[in-house]
């Protein structure tokens, strides 16, 4: 019994060591946050691009974009996708599939910029980390040149 304790207690500790890694954090964080911003983009597309895309081409809902192939013989109910699709019919939904386009497009975009805009963050921080870094003294130098010299020998 104590064997099976202690062999819990050290896959717990490893299993906290992992969780505790930054990497590992940071990409929770990012999932999180990504899933917020999925939802961000997803309603910028639905409530305000595809409304206006919509009173360009004439239809205000891109998810009823679709091309009936194949009909069900006794279907007398409304032509919109979703009831269509419920009925049974064989339908190609491509004003779905274009919103979702938009979605992956614009959400790439998006996290285009900010990697852009963190790295030329991250630029500037190491250049400004450069100048506040003062020179190493002539003295040090001197010494770690002998140094290298004596570990030579």
């Amino acid at each position: 019994m104590e064997k099976v304790q202690k062999q819990a207690t050290t896959f717990f500790k490893e299993f906290q060591a992992f969780i505790s890694k930054g990497n590992v954090v940071d990409l929770a964080v990012a999932v999180i946050v990504g899933a917020a911003f999925n939802n961000i983009i997803s309603s910028l597309v639905k409530d305000i691009i595809n409304p206006i895309l919509g009173a360009l081409i004439g239809k205000p809902d891109f998810t009823n974009l679709f091309w009936v192939m194949k009909m069900p013989a006794d279907y007398t109910g409304p032509m919109t996708y979703d009831a269509l699709t419920k009925a049974g019919a064989n339908v190609l939904g491509y004003g779905a599939f274009l919103t979702a386009v938009i979605n992956f497009l614009l959400l790439a975009f998006v996290i285009f910029c900010m990697l852009k805009a963190l790295s030329s963050m991250r630029r500037k921080l190491e250049l400004e980390a450069e100048k506040a870094t003062p020179p190493t003294p002539e003295n040090i130098v001197l010494l770690r040149e002998i140094l290298a010299e004596l570990k030579k020998k």
